[in-house]
């Protein structure tokens, strides 16, 4: 029957050995799969605590057929056919093409297993932060349990080539054999012993992160001064030395917006009760100063920094989880898993012993509550260590009745959410939340840094997995005593030198060095138009800021190994390590030299001797620089200028705009500024419209310049209509670039050979 309905319509089916299936319908593309025995169909704590939020009431055209081979279930975007007898099931396109051709699903006590076949073509992407060596899964593990360093971000979600998606619904320990052990079929073994996973279909890579995370979440966008350079003082450090590390970032001019203090402002080291304070050795802040204007806090405020404390964190979050959903707390059978996974995983090392029954925990009062008082004396954010979140607690019984098998990988979620809602309530400011550990839906409530991995090539392993999954906001412990690291670390969504036991001050890495960190920090500082602009459009898509080719490039093969370059945004394509670069299709212009590389093909680059590695611009590129600041809201963003590289075919951007620290840009209180350009055979048209929508501080107008890219020698040079004079624009003919200032509110200007 043919039939209209809403989402959430689902057919139950015994299939053999006591087992049951339920399909559900989500959406035109999206649907749940579970298997369990006697028809005991749950949720996970991931739905539970609304790491999953299923839609609701949307309206689904359904026609779904039952009969002696099976069930049917049909929308406009999927197929899922489930035989009758036993546990194999397809999923297939709005066209019939199998995507995903299930064979069997086992269900034990210790863990289920799914089976599939994999197509001969047939990769994946995803799995998180479980390797840093590979982007693409076929023959391999992915072992999906939060580790300390080897594994601080998995996440049981993957997606093929051939146009599905599969999140696995578990926050236990799972296995996935990519065709390792059997090249013609896949598996996963999950430790929630039983089968649940949400399929999707989607046309591209791109597609299916939006399928993912609007089912788990989009990334929530962050203050503005979280895109300019965070400094992490020594955990040695005292009131004296923080003070004037930051007075020397202002005295050297490299524009920064946060200091950071490390375990060593706690009195007890690695405090995690609810008792921790200033250690008043290293910050003797009197009681009477803690609010008052001479205190060393306030001197760095003064200054026009953000201030971020270190934290650790061993306490029960379950039993704040549950007040807020008002349930009460249950309990859980154990679930002997340690035998059920079969591969030889290695162990992580780092952190290897168990944690210890909880002493520290009251029930009654939720996490953020302590820290309320380091708010009220002007802390901004804290930074979550992995310290204990990583561990296991094998003689925990969780507040919420679970065990550590299912809460392990749950806590990290709950630790970052509890504590963005729990600043944010209070303050009534946008948190930034930070930590290097995560699982599914962690993109939705966590910035994350790749933790004690240092700030090299493999980061960006870890960077650009976890971007797969639809995360943004991320960054590593900067290099900063080498070129090649100092490039890569200021060109990231987040920037951050974080000393930690050593002196990682820019100052103090001699005059060349020094010189690097102040040109990157101010080509950065000027790049944050264009950083926030795409950050808000990745909490509207979920596509990542920073993307690996493959998800732009989908069709070119070539991009599948490539794990040293990635873009920033749209339009700003950055390599590190190594002078190997894959450029693919269109046109691509060095920005330190002005050189335009044609696309698909491999070539090998050079940097100048003061860089440490390629940034090209994209064909079609608009990039806004804004003025220079040394902190962000040091004058307003009165003047920008348009960085453009315009193809033959037109494009467009929309430069995004708020107050960049309250919570009314989600009541749509904010501005939109259309950009569009295009090249013809001797002529180039940009045009800037008029912004759209208005917020607090939104500058009174704005005077707009141009650096535009162009093939032929200008003759004639207009804007809305003028002819300008030979001395009102200047032309390089090394680089091949136009420069103009204009003014007022719109601007066309037309540029003719």
């Amino acid at each position: 029957m043919n039939v209209m309905m809403t989402n959430n319509t689902c057919l139950e089916q015994d299939v053999g050995d006591g087992l049951k299936r339920r399909i559900t319908i989500l959406s035109n593309n999206i649907a749940r799969v579970q298997v369990a025995p006697d028809g005991a169909f749950a949720d996970s704590g991931l739905n539970r605590y609304g790491f999953i939020l299923e839609p609701d009431g949307v309206d689904v055209q359904v026609t779904k057929n039952q009969d002696a081979a099976g069930l049917t279930y049909r929308t406009s975007g999927l197929t899922i056919c489930g035989a009758k007898d036993g546990t194999a099931l397809s999923v297939a396109d709005g066209q019939g093409r199998v995507l995903l051709d299930q064979v069997a699903a086992t269900v034990q006590a210790q863990g289920a297993v799914a089976r599939f076949c994999a197509a001969p073509d047939e990769d994946w992407l995803g799995f998180g932060d479980q390797t840093r060596e590979r982007l693409f899964h076929r023959g391999h593990y992915a072992d999906c349990q939060t580790l300390n360093v080897k594994a601080y971000i998995p996440v049981p979600f993957f997606m093929s080539t051939r146009g599905v998606g599969v999140l696995v619904n578990t926050t236990h320990r799972i296995v996935f054999d990519m065709c390792k052990s059997d090249p013609e079929h896949f598996e996963w073994r999950d430790g929630r012993g039983v089968i649940d996973y949400y399929v999707m279909v989607g046309a591209s890579f791109r597609e299916l992160i939006d399928l993912y995370t609007g089912l788990t979440g989009r990334p929530k966008l962050p203050p503005e001064w979280a895109f300019g350079l965070w400094y992490i003082c020594r955990t040695q450090a005292n009131d004296y030395e923080a003070v004037n590390d930051a007075l020397n970032f202002r005295r050297e001019g490299i524009p920064c917006d946060v200091l950071g203090l490390e375990p060593g402002w706690m009195e007890k080291h690695y405090d995690e009760s609810l008792d921790k304070s200033w250690n008043q050795t290293r910050f003797p802040i009197p009681g009477y100063a803690l609010k008052g204007r001479h205190n060393f806090l306030n001197a760095i405020q003064r200054m026009n920094f953000h201030m971020e404390l270190w934290l650790c964190c061993d306490y029960d979050l379950s039993y704040e989880a549950e007040r807020r959903i008002g349930a009460a707390a249950g309990e859980a059978p154990e679930v002997a898993e340690s035998a059920f996974f079969q591969h030889d995983a290695e162990q992580d090392t780092h952190f290897q012993y168990p944690r210890p029954m909880d002493t520290i925990t009251k029930p009654e009062e939720p996490w953020f509550q302590h820290l309320q008082k380091f708010v009220d004396q002007g802390i901004d954010f804290f930074k979550q260590d992995g310290a204990f979140q990583v561990l296991e607690h094998p003689d925990r019984l969780w507040g919420n009745g679970m065990l550590d098998s299912e809460m392990h990988n749950l806590n990290p979620l709950l630790y970052v959410r509890q504590m963005q809602e729990g600043f944010e309530n209070y303050t009534g400011r946008r948190a930034v939340t930070f930590t290097p550990s995560g699982w599914t839906g962690f993109q939705a409530w966590s910035g994350t840094w790749t933790g004690d991995t240092g700030g090299r090539l493999p980061t960006l392993g870890a960077m650009l997995n976890t971007s797969i999954v639809g995360h943004s906001w991320m960054t590593n412990d900067m290099e900063v005593a080498e070129p090649e690291g100092i490039h890569f670390g200021y060109l990231l969504p987040w920037s951050q030198i974080n000393s930690w036991t050593y002196f990682r001050m820019p100052w103090v890495q001699g005059p060349t060095l020094l010189a690097m960190h102040q040109t990157y920090s101010r080509l950065r500082a000027r790049l944050i138009p264009y950083l926030y602009t795409w950050a808000w459009h990745a909490t509207q898509t979920g596509f990542p800021l920073l993307a690996p080719l493959i998800l732009e490039f989908q069709d070119d093969l070539q991009c599948r190994d490539v794990m040293h370059q990635f873009l920033l945004g749209r339009d700003l394509m950055v390599t590190i390590y190594k002078s190997e670069v894959y450029f693919p299709a269109g046109r691509w212009k060095d920005y330190w030299t002005g050189t335009v590389i044609e696309g698909a093909q491999h070539a090998d680059i050079t940097w100048p001797k003061d860089r440490g590695g390629g940034l090209f611009v994209r064909e079609g590129a608009i990039i806004p620089f804004g003025p220079l600041m040394q902190y962000r809201g040091e004058r307003p963003l009165d003047e920008i200028e348009l960085y453009v590289f315009p193809g033959l075919k037109e494009s467009t951007f929309e430069l995004y705009e708020d107050d960049g620290v309250s919570l009314e840009h989600r009541q749509d209180t904010f501005a939109h500024t259309p950009v569009t350009a295009r090249s013809e055979a001797a002529r180039v048209i940009i045009r800037v419209g008029a912004s759209r929508g208005a917020f607090k501080g939104q500058p009174a107008s704005r005077r707009w310049s141009f650096c535009v890219a162009v093939d032929f020698t200008p003759t004639l040079v207009t804007v809305n209509g003028q002819a300008l004079g030979v001395g009102d624009w200047r032309f390089d003919t090394v680089r091949r670039e136009l420069f103009v200032q204009t003014s007022g509110a719109s601007v066309e200007l037309e540029v003719t050979a």
